[in-house]
């Protein structure tokens, strides 16, 4: 399976232990990571800025990343009228990476009445990875 990461779920595999650190090796190991480079920006600047990892340490992480698919800005994003556009470039990404699903936090994104793809949580992909669909 093709699983698209938002910027919120990479942030807290890496800056703490828990779910979407387990959700991660997980898909690392047996789905294909799809990330986009409006999400590695993101991430880059909170890893920094906020969760004032090094920079090293952060660049270390953002190369691993680039191991897997990294899907380029789109020319355009979906018009999805959310409030925030970074989240439509993110949904955006997703879909032109062909994601088969994208995972996140956002309540925003989680709300989408009529997603252009399948749209979970951590905890929705948890459950969904263990009951093996």
């Amino acid at each position: 399976m093709k699983i698209f990461l938002d910027t919120n779920v990479l942030v807290a595999a890496f800056a703490s232990r828990g779910l979407c650190g387990d959700l991660f090796r997980v898909i690392i190991a047996e789905h294909e990571l799809l990330v986009g480079e409006v999400v590695l920006i993101e991430l880059r600047r909170i890893l920094k800025q906020k969760i004032k990892l090094p920079s090293g340490h952060v660049d270390d992480l953002v190369s691993f990343l680039r191991h897997h698919t990294v899907i380029s800005k789109p020319k355009k994003h979906l018009s999805l009228a959310l409030g925030d556009p970074d989240d439509e470039w993110v949904v955006a990404s997703a879909v032109t990476g062909q994601a088969d699903l994208l995972v996140t936090g956002d309540a925003l994104l989680l709300a989408i009445e009529s997603p252009p793809l399948p749209i979970v949580s951590p905890r929705g992909l948890w459950e969904q990875l263990s009951k093996g669909h």
